[in-house]
């Protein structure tokens, strides 16, 4: 009987992935995931997906497809996966609040491109990260830089909501930071189910998020309408 890495059947580890569940908090890397430079991984990863086209009986001498296999690989190790490298890890500057600015500061409607991790298909939405300064503030672009960060990776979105926190949290050296997640999966939308309609909502609230009040102002922000047209 096939049993995985952590004794679990084929079976149990067909359904982890069929239903979408984490099974760590950490994204899940081997020790040497980076001994390869970038080049190689692209010239192995290109090979790869070469063997890939050829067993679905694709025809590489065409002009169309031929470049595919290298198109994938680099976008693969530059774009799509570059979050997994802790080099590609956006400095966090901080500042001290002079201005002593007491409220919960909400940047709201960040765009995610992730991928998920059972099925590597596209996982798409907004994410919405909000603090209260604890005597330090961040700039504003750099929200957006970690959640783009930490959704370049295979992922699962309620690991992605803590990975955001978390970051934002040691930027800042508070507890007091909130993410929600609102994203359609492609692995829902477009294969299984087929759902098109459906979207997954995650949250993960820290420090003064957890009183149902501060939370309450939260999500009141999520639904302003900041329609500037």
């Amino acid at each position: 009987m096939f049993e995985g890495r952590n004794g679990m059947s084929k079976e149990k580890i067909e359904d982890i992935g069929e239903n979408h569940i984490a099974t760590s908090a950490k994204t899940p890397l081997r020790a040497d995931a980076f001994e390869l430079s970038d080049d190689e991984k692209i010239a192995k990863i290109q090979e790869n997906v070469k063997a890939i086209l050829l067993t679905l009986g694709m025809d590489l001498n065409d002009d169309s497809i031929s470049g595919t296999p290298r198109r994938v690989a680099k976008a693969y190790v530059k774009e799509i996966f570059a979050g997994l490298n802790p080099k590609n890890m956006p400095k966090a500057s901080t500042f001290d609040n002079n201005y002593k600015y007491g409220e919960m500061l909400v940047e709201k409607n960040i765009i995610v491109y992730s991928t998920c991790e059972h099925h590597l298909l596209p996982i798409v939405g907004r994410a919405h990260v909000a603090y209260i300064s604890n005597g330090k503030v961040i700039g504003l672009s750099k929200m957006n830089r970690i959640v783009n960060h930490f959704s370049k990776r295979p992922q699962v979105q309620e690991r992605l909501t803590m990975q955001v926190v978390q970051a934002m949290q040691k930027a800042l050296g508070t507890k007091d930071v909130a993410c929600v997640i609102d994203a359609k999966h492609l692995c829902v939308n477009s294969r299984g189910i087929k759902d098109i309609e459906s979207s997954t909502v995650t949250a993960e609230y820290g420090g003064k998020f957890k009183d149902k009040e501060v939370r309450r102002e939260f999500l009141d922000f999520i639904r302003m309408d900041t329609d500037f047209d």
